[in-house]
């Protein structure tokens, strides 16, 4: 079975989060990823940091996630941002799939 961790913390700045994924994401632990990344974001936030560098393969299903959870910021009015290192895979999957136009790609 795939292997992934989300791990969450709050900033120092209230209504802000920064959650970091580890691992592989597909779709044996989808699932259990959107239900980890949902239930560290309260509907009062105002910014989300993801932070996927330390992703390691993401497919379709986990691209699904994202754009999911996109959805669900906008409609909160929450920015998203993505962090992921340029060369990474998650970076790579990400930026040709078009997710900047949903999120901001950090750095």
């Amino acid at each position: 079975m795939t292997v992934a961790h989300v791990e969450s913390r709050n900033e120092t700045e209230p209504q802000r989060v920064e959650i970091t994924v580890t691992g592989e994401i597909d779709l044996s632990n989808a699932d259990q990823v959107r239900d980890k990344l949902y239930q560290a974001i309260d509907n009062d936030l105002v910014h989300v940091s993801l932070n996927l560098t330390e992703v390691s393969y993401l497919d379709s299903s986990g691209l699904h996630i994202l754009f999911t959870l996109a959805g669900r910021l906008q409609r909160l009015q929450t920015e998203l941002a993505i962090v992921a290192l340029p060369g990474t895979p998650a970076r790579r999957i990400v930026e040709l799939a078009g997710f900047g136009a949903v999120a901001t790609l950090h750095p």
